[in-house]
């Protein structure tokens, strides 16, 4: 029975140990001139500075370096901006291919939905052709009208309403031709966004989407 008791208070020191030797240890630092400060507590002196935990013995258990906190801190800190980020996009991913299955059911549905978009497109460049047909009619009627108002020296005196007519013409038929070399440009940026509806369709038809 007393063999056993005994067991049990060394058991206890044992692990009452490392506590009593933390409370017995002292903390010591040395400042940017090789001068070493120690307390009980951190001193003022340490502050910012590696500071070591020493026990009664002078050995050391446990070094504290707030350069390496704060690095950790950093490090910690951007992985966590970094997984944000990363789930950010993950999802971003995941909405835009349930749209992608919601607006195609199939890669003949992309197909189709080309045709469609680039027969919008040709009948915007007709319609456009067509107004710029119009304005050059209405220009060679100015133009001719404006004959009746060139003096003898060559030079043209047209009535303010004619000059207004012919100015106006001339920032239409800009407009137009600006507008028909942008739609014609359309046809390249529409194959473009087919061409990867139907690659990642196919794609995401094969893997699925996350839930």
């Amino acid at each position: 029975m007393r063999s056993r008791s005994r067991i049990i208070l060394i058991t206890l020191a044992l692990m009452l140990a490392p506590t009593f030797a933390l409370a017995q240890s002292t903390y010591r630092c040395a400042s940017q001139d090789g001068k070493k400060y120690y307390g009980s507590t951190i001193p003022p002196q340490c502050y910012g500075r590696p500071v070591e935990m020493i026990n009664s013995q002078g050995l050391v258990i446990k070094r504290i370096d707030p350069e390496g906190d704060e690095k950790e801190r950093a490090e910690k800190a951007a992985n966590l901006a970094k997984k944000k980020d990363e789930d950010t996009v993950s999802k971003e991913e995941t909405r835009r291919n349930r749209a992608l299955l919601a607006t195609y059911t199939s890669e003949k549905d992309v197909d189709d939905a080309r045709r469609r978009a680039l027969a919008e497109n040709e009948q915007a460049v007709k319609d456009v052709e067509a107004k710029i047909e119009a304005i050059k009619k209405a220009r060679a009627k100015y133009d001719k009208e404006l004959e009746f108002y060139v003096d003898k020296k060559g030079k043209a005196k047209p009535p303010a309403k004619l000059a207004e007519d012919i100015k106006n013409s001339e920032i239409d038929m800009k407009a137009q031709e600006d507008l028909l070399a942008a739609k014609k440009k359309e046809v390249t940026v529409i194959n473009a966004k087919y061409d990867e509806d139907k690659k990642r369709y196919a794609e995401v038809a094969k893997k699925g989407v996350r839930r």
